[in-house]
Formats: structure tokens, sequence, C-alpha cells
């Protein structure tokens, strides 16, 4: 196939490289893979096409160029600004759900609209436009405080903090951001681990991936301020037995069937944010594509072709395609963030090492932060590198992973050496 991958971070090099590992029965590569605007690490294995990924015209004349049979749009801008509507429109398969599907991501009072609508157990929420009205959620629910911003916010759009006054100044930052008809949702803080479970849909039938655990913040033990991610690993040992079927039952496909009902069907990545409370199993939040870098490990252990997939979701085959295979093994990724990430990133530092990560035995890089300049491979954002690596269990796991981090040079950069910790000795 011809595919098409939108984006530019390492959840889009972690597609790029799990189409690019399929192979034909002569041991050619099966795919001619585009990427559009791409990255350094991405280059390596498709053919980069520099466009605005945003611009719905953009990409239509992009795909018709290439002749496309697959689209496939990495992260949430696009989706929210209607590329899949656009590609769709045009004839091409597109794997990302509509503009009005993606709201489930842009807008989380939207979402809970919805979950309460599909009775899908997650917090109760106070969707406010004044400060007021935060202070009044804030009396109702007390510490600690959870405070979302209503909108997209790469990630960074969630405060949980016991301080009040933290809480309501990204409350107030986040009403001056949106200006005018701007909104934060408030929520109850949910105790208990999280869990991300990935919930590919066709706009009808779904098909669960593989749990896995990411790590927001930016120091170990879950320390320092929240980030786009720090790392993860997958499968989860300590996970209960059934949890994904009941996530099936009682929030993936009961969402998708709302959706649909609401005449707004949605194909793509249901991401379910959940929590394990002592009340029960709660959403905390819904994404409208693959999560980041929850997805460098679960593509990792995926064995079924991911173009076989994401072809069956974009044509609304999903009811015919077989159960996922998985390889067996435990992958855990840590990444690599640049020089006071996530406050005010350093750039433009010289990247070294990554041959050496790559050649360590089941170990691999992917690039998310990183351009060439005067040839050489510089930093270009926040989290720079995701160092992945799969094992027999995750002691192992963790020894490889680290050994590739430890392999890569870039001054002034920072990573957390607990990923996956407190899971390899049993203590979740």
């Amino acid at each position: 196939m011809k595919i098409l991958v939108l984006g530019s971070g390492a959840r889009e090099h972690a597609i790029v490289h799990s189409l690019h590992s399929e192979m034909t029965a002569q041991g050619t590569p099966a795919h001619e893979i585009h990427a559009a605007p791409g990255n350094p690490g991405i280059g390596e294995e498709a053919t980069l096409h520099a466009i605005d990924a945003n611009s719905p015209d953009a990409v239509v004349a992009l795909a018709q160029e290439l002749a496309a049979d697959l689209i496939m749009i990495g992260p949430e801008a696009p989706l929210v600004a209607g590329v899949a509507d656009a590609t769709r429109a045009a004839g091409f398969p597109t794997f990302g759900p509509s503009a009005q599907g993606a709201r489930l991501e842009g807008s989380k009072a939207f979402a809970k609209d919805v979950m309460e609508a599909a009775n899908v157990p997650t917090a109760k929420p106070y969707v406010c436009t004044t400060l007021d009205q935060v202070n009044e959620a804030f009396d109702d629910f007390g510490a600690p405080y959870v405070v979302k911003d209503d909108g997209l916010a790469a990630g960074k759009g969630v405060v949980v903090t016991n301080d009040r006054d933290e809480a309501l100044a990204h409350a107030r930052e986040c009403f001056e951001n949106r200006g005018e008809g701007g909104q934060v949702v408030i929520e109850e803080y949910l105790d208990g681990p999280e869990v991300s479970l990935f919930v590919v849909s066709d706009g009808k039938d779904v098909r669960p991936l593989a749990p896995a655990q990411d790590f927001k913040r930016a120091l170990n033990n879950d320390e320092g301020p929240n980030t786009g991610g720090m790392g993860a690993y997958s499968p989860l040992p300590w996970a209960p037995e059934g949890l994904v079927q009941e996530v099936i039952d009682t929030v993936a496909q009961p969402t998708i069937d709302e959706m649909a009902r609401r005449g707004t069907p949605f194909a793509g990545i249901l991401y379910v944010g959940l929590a394990l409370t002592s009340k029960g199993t709660r959403v905390v939040e819904f994404n409208a594509r693959f999560g980041d870098p929850e997805t460098q490990v679960v593509l990792a252990r995926l064995k079924t072709p991911l173009s076989a997939l994401l072809l069956a979701a974009a044509n609304g085959e999903l009811a015919q395609f077989p159960e996922l295979e998985w390889h067996p093994q435990t992958a855990v990724t840590v990444v690599v963030a640049s020089e006071k990430y996530p406050d005010t990133p350093v750039t433009g530092d010289p990247i070294t090492g990554i041959a050496d990560a790559n050649a360590i035995p089941n170990v691999h890089v992917l690039h998310a932060g990183t351009k060439i300049i005067d040839d050489s491979l510089v930093s270009s954002g926040g989290r720079v590198l995701s160092v992945v690596a799969l094992g027999d269990d995750l002691s192992t796991t963790r020894d490889l992973v680290y050994q590739g981090v430890d392999a890569i040079g870039l001054r002034g950069s920072h990573h957390r050496t607990d990923i996956a910790l407190k899971a390899a000795h049993g203590e979740i």
C-alpha cells in the first residue's frame, strides 16, 4: 500500500516504524510510506513532505499527488481542523475521526456530555465559565483540585494539585487563553492507578489494543510539573482480569454507539484514560488519537499488521477483522527531554549516540523533537527522543531501555529513572 502518515512526533515515528517493519514474503518493505511533515527519524523510514498537516486542502492535494491508499492522521490538531472530513470526501480511506468526532478530545465539556448520555462511569464534572463558578466547584470537591482546559492543550491542559492558589491560577490562565466563551472543567479527584487503553473503531464496531500506563510528571516518584508524558510500559501485570472487556462493555462501545446515534460516527482511535478507583473503574478523559508515549510501547508489541488494522477501520470492516495478536514480550519506553522541559525547553543542541542505542539488541530510538541543521541532528522541542525496549519481563526490559538512554548524548537533557519501577517490583 501507499500510506500517508500525518504528524511529526514520536507517536508518528512509532506508527511509521511499525508500518515500515511489515515485509513481503520476499523480505522487502510491504508499503511505500510517506509522512507530512515528519521528522529526521521518520525520514529514515518514509518520504517526507513539507506541507501544513493542519490544512485540509494541502493534505488532500498531497494525497491526490501520491494516489494514497490509506491516510493515517496522528495528532489531534488536524483532526479538529477537519482534515479527515476532507480526505474522506475526496475518496481516500482515512484513519481518524471527523471534526465532530474529534470533539471528544477538542472539548472536555462535550466529552462529559457524551459520557453522561452513554452512562459511562466518570468523575463528576463542573463546567465553569467564571472564576466564581470555579471557586464554588473547589468548595464542593475539596483538594486535590483537578482543573482541565476545555480545549486542546497539547497534553498539558490539566493541573492536579493540593494548592488552591495554583489550581485557581491555571483556571484563570485557561480563561485568558480562550477569551470570550472559554470554559474549564473542574472534576472530582479520582484515586487509584491510571491505565491507558486505545480502542480502534470504524464508527460501529471496536477492537481494543493492549493496556499501557504512562507517566505524566517530569520527575521521579510522580513529582514535578505535568508534561506530555515521560515514559510508558505495556502490558500491565497488575491489571485486574477482565479489565479490557469491562472497558469495552461499559465505556468504549456505549460511547461509539452514542456518537453514531448523534449522527457523527467516530472512526479512528478512541483513547480511554482510566483510573482504577476504590469505587470502580472511571474514565479520566477521552482523546481522539493514539496517545504519546503509550503508542511507542503498544505498537512495539502488536503482532497483527498495523496497516491491515488501520485499513479495516477506515473502510468500516472491523466486524470481520480477526482478533489482534500480540508479541509476548514486555515493552518500556523512556523519554529523553531537553533542558528545562516542560517550562522553557532549551533547543538547538547536538544529539549523539542514537546509532549506539539502536545497536543494542531489542532497543530502538524514536524521534520527537529533532531537526537537521548544517548536516547535524539537533534538538528542536521539549520531548526529544523516545527510547523503546522489548524484553522478557519488566526488570530485564528496564535494564535494556536505560542502556539505550545512557548511550544518548544531549547537553542538559533529563529523563525519569523510575519508569515501570513499581510495577517491576510488584508495588502497584
